[in-house]
This record gives structure tokens, sequence and C-alpha cells, in this order.
């Protein structure tokens, strides 16, 4: 097969593949603008090699073929239509960009219902768009992403947090595997084909793995009991494995979720004698730390407030959401601090787009917050909580 004349039959397929998607309006075809190099050609037999190919192209019914003078085959063709895109694509030895997502849409079948964003997923591969740079060849990191999210969850919620490297030779016998599926576990875990990346790290804390295991902060004058020894939390906090927190032996007069770690800082040490107790989530938190979460809810009394100071953006409100269900669990409702539209000044709000105003409502409702998903979305703002500390 001629390697010019392949080359063009390639884009001539890509061409047809954007057509089908909708961003493509003209008919798929090669002119003769660009055949020019073909038109050109001064060697006779480079220019019966190219019409060879094409010409074995039109007779598997792929491609309909013009002259310059359709009588006199020994001129130079001047334009080269797609009539049957799985045509030239069996002709090239492809598969057709509709066969390949068929595949995917049989593989995700059986857990599509529990990871509806892979539904997305296949959308934008069908509109020419990668996810994450992952095209239709990455079905098997997706399904391998999906094994890990499922192991992680299968996980005894008090189980201790595990490396990794050790986590992913147990599933795949390849310690550097999930490793390098961060982008679709990251988007299978937010249910979003258009949040924004999030660090590994954070990816992995969510599912309970590490490379460094890192202590839950807890601050506040609160007496906490442990596995060992029951004792009030030093000052300005204390770091401990969420797994040896037990519960609580005093009664705090309110119980603080605090998202971003600058904030707890500055909280714990302007409030280090106070009987309040803060916790810093690290982001979204591990399956550990959201059993102990439990486990101290468990010991405060009803109708102590329970509260989560959070970034008001998706991410934030996709944690409070997380949140509320664990409270929920310990019976307590949770409720937002400092995330209202009237505590933040329009001077320090980053104007947000409809899909993040959409999914900051999704993730309040399902937090319980209701009103204030509606007040930010008619605010149409965003914000770190830093710029509140």
């Amino acid at each position: 097969m001629d390697t010019r004349a392949r080359q063009l039959l390639e884009k001539l397929l890509r061409d047809g593949d954007k057509l089908d998607a909708g961003v493509r309006s003209r008919a798929a075809a090669l002119t003769a603008s660009k055949l020019v190099p073909y038109r050109s050609e001064r060697s006779l037999q480079a220019k019966e090699a190219f019409e060879t190919t094409m010409q074995a192209a039109q007779a598997e019914g792929a491609v309909r073929l013009a002259w310059d003078d359709p009588r006199d085959r020994n001129g130079f063709i001047s334009r080269v239509e797609l009539i049957n895109p799985p045509a030239l694509a069996r002709f090239l030895g492809q598969r057709p960009l509709a066969n390949i997502l068929a595949d995917a849409r049989s593989q995700f079948a059986t857990c599509v219902e529990r990871f509806p964003v892979l539904d997305d997923v296949i959308q934008r591969w069908a509109q020419l768009r990668s996810v994450r740079t992952l095209a239709p060849g990455s079905v098997p990191d997706w399904l391998d992403a999906v094994k890990v999210i499922d192991a992680a969850r299968g996980a005894p919620a008090d189980a201790i947090a595990v490396p990794i490297r050790e986590a992913s030779y147990r599933l795949f016998k390849d310690s550097k595997r999930i490793e390098k599926l961060v982008a679709p576990i990251d988007t299978l875990l937010t249910g979003s084909v258009e949040a924004a990346p999030r660090e590994p790290a954070a990816v992995w804390e969510e599912l309970g793995l590490f490379r460094e295991e890192h202590p839950a902060l807890l601050a506040g004058n609160v007496i906490v009991r442990r596995k060992r020894v029951t004792a009030c939390l030093d000052t300005p906090y204390g770091g401990l494995p969420a797994v040896s927190v037990r519960g609580l032996a005093s009664r705090p007069r309110q119980v603080m979720t605090i998202e971003n770690l600058t904030t707890f800082h500055s909280e714990a040490k302007r409030s280090a004698e106070d009987d309040a107790l803060l916790i810093y989530t690290a982001g979204m938190p591990s399956p550990a730390w959201r059993a102990m979460y439990v486990r101290i809810l468990t010991d405060v009394p009803a109708g102590t407030p329970i509260l989560h100071w959070g970034d008001v953006d998706e991410g934030g409100f996709r944690i409070a959401a997380a949140l509320a269900r664990e409270a929920g669990v310990a019976g307590h409702a949770l409720r937002p601090w400092k995330m209202h539209p009237s505590d933040v000044p329009e001077d320090i709000r980053r104007k947000a787009t409809p899909y993040v105003l959409g999914r900051i409502r999704h993730f309040a409702e399902a937090a319980g917050w209701s009103a204030l998903g509606a007040a930010i979305v008619e605010a149409g703002f965003t914000l770190e909580q830093e710029g509140l500390a």
C-alpha cells in the first residue's frame, strides 16, 4: 500500500468520524488542494502506486474517485469522496469508531450503574474528545480503575490504610499499576468528566491508600479516647492515627470539620483553649477517617452543633455531602459554616461556570443544604476557604 495514499485515506477516515460526531459539517473528501503533492508528482511509478491504492479502496466500496477527465484514466485523480467509513476502516486494517464505542459500552455495562459517569466518557469519545487525555483505546484502564475503587470500598471502614504499591501488587501483580490509573480513578470518584483534576495524593487518600500515611489532625480542649490512652489533646493540635481514635471522654460545645490545612492551623491556634473540637479533613477524607468521625459523633450529645467549613466549589460541596452522610449515621445533621454568599465579600469571589454551579447545587442537596446550593447558584461564584480565614 502506498504510504502517501494511506496517510490521506487515514485522514479521510478521521474526517468521516468528525462528520458522524457532529464536529464537521462538510462531507468527508480529499479535494484537489489535499492532493497537490500527488498531482505534482513527476515519477510515473510513484503516481501509479498512489493511484493503485486509491483504486483498491474504491474497489472495496470505501471511496469514490473523480478524475480530471473521466474518459482518460491516465490523468490525475481530482477528488476522493468517502462513501463507506466501515469499509475504509477495514481496508486500512482499522476498526470503525462506532464499533470501538459499541465494544466500550458492552465492557462498561456491568459497572455503569454504579459509575454513571462512564456514559459521559463514551459520549465524549463519540465527539472525538478525550477524557483526561484518555481515548477509546483506554477501556482497560477504566475497568482497572473500577476494580481499584471496588476493592477499596469493599475493605472494612476500620481497616488500616494500605501502601499504594502493596495494594497494587495484590490487585494486579504490578506494584505500579494503580499509580498509572489516577486519571480514570479520579473521574469515577468525582462522577464528572469536567471536574478539575486532583492531586494524586488526594485521590489515594479518599480510597485509604497512601505513599506515606498521614495522621488525623484534631484540635481543641477536648479529651479523646484512644486504644491505649485517654487524654486531652495537646496544643495547638494533635496528630493521631484515625484507627486509634475510639471516641470522646468529654463533651465539646461543637464539632467543626475543616477542609483546608492552612485554615485548620490558624483556627487551631486561635481557639486552643476552647472546648470546641476541630478536625482537619485533608480534602476528601479516607474510609478510616470517616469511621473515626462516626465514632466521635456517636459520643457527642444530640443538639451539639456539627459544622463543616469547606471550599465553596464543586470539590468542597462533594466533601460536605460525604461528611453529611456520616454525620447522619451518628444521628446528627451537618451544618455549613461561613459558606453562604452573605459570608463572602464580592471582591474575593471567583466567577463560576454554569456546569460548576450545577454540580455545587447537586452536592449541596445531597448534604441537605438545598437553600445554600440555590443561593450560591444565584450568586454565581466559587471560593477557596483561605479567602475567609
